[in-house]
């Protein structure tokens, strides 16, 4: 069953969600966060839905600010607003009645899972799927020189997602995001935590979930899908990412 929501955060914007329960009734569920310029309907997002509720796991999926049909315009998105989204939904579940919980985070959702997870030690397990742990360079690999130049300069950048037209977003982002390190927050991490990335990754370098391998304090595990492209785009690939997440969820929330 599926049931519309909508929860608000410290900044008193409108979040959207969608909460999905088995046919059981259930106590166990999973919080799922997009990618950027991505929404809670994302072709990961429901597939993992579907795999998690038919092994009785409720799932919460939600719009980042400014995505989907949460409030907000998208240009004016931090990771500060996000982080402050996904710790609000998890004390949605809380205050549901969702004692066991598990965290989902893929690309930069990854990043705000991981940033999550070291503020939230009560948390069952962590999944990442091709998570951004530097965002910052992420963004300066993506943009090179110029492209960091006009971003200042013009307060947009290209379309990411392969759309011609430039999309609107303040330079604030980045330096908001160097504020944060998650690889220290990974440091924090002592929950059993699944690292999932495409060798052929073309927007998030492979050391950086390596990386986190190395700072993460708790069971962990690294799957790298031979010739998998960042948004593991061909079906095999696909069905092994969503089969490595889901599992990791299923074992340690049942």
């Amino acid at each position: 069953m599926e049931e519309a929501l909508t929860f608000q955060y410290q900044h008193g914007h409108r979040v959207a969600g969608i909460l999905t329960t088995p046919q059981a009734k259930t106590d166990r569920a999973a919080l799922l966060c997009h990618g950027f310029l991505s929404n809670k309907n994302s072709t990961t997002n429901k597939t993992l839905t579907r795999a998690l509720t038919e092994q009785g796991i409720a799932t919460l999926r939600f719009d980042f600010f400014g995505q989907g049909e949460s409030d907000g315009p998208f240009e004016n998105i931090t990771v500060t607003i996000a982080l402050s989204q996904a710790l609000a939904a998890l004390d949605w579940l809380a205050a549901s009645g969702y004692k066991r919980i598990g965290l989902v985070g893929s690309s930069f959702g990854g990043l705000i899972a991981i940033l999550t997870a070291a503020k939230r030690p009560d948390l069952a397990c962590l999944a990442l799927k091709c998570p951004v742990a530097d965002f910052a360079e992420v963004l300066r690999l993506e943009f090179g020189e110029a492209g960091m130049e006009h971003w200042k300069a013009h307060q947009e950048i290209p379309d990411v997602t392969g759309g011609p037209k430039p999309v609107r977003l303040r330079y604030a982002l980045y330096e908001n995001c160097q504020e944060y390190d998650g690889y220290e927050a990974a440091a924090m991490i002592k929950i059993p935590t699944l690292i999932v990335q495409g060798e052929k990754d073309e927007l998030v370098p492979l050391h950086q979930s390596s990386r986190l391998m190395g700072a993460l304090q708790g069971k962990r595990q690294l799957e790298i899908l031979p010739g998998a492209d960042h948004g593991f785009t061909k079906g095999e690939d696909f069905k092994k990412m969503a089969a490595l997440l889901t599992d990791w969820m299923v074992k340690h929330l049942t």
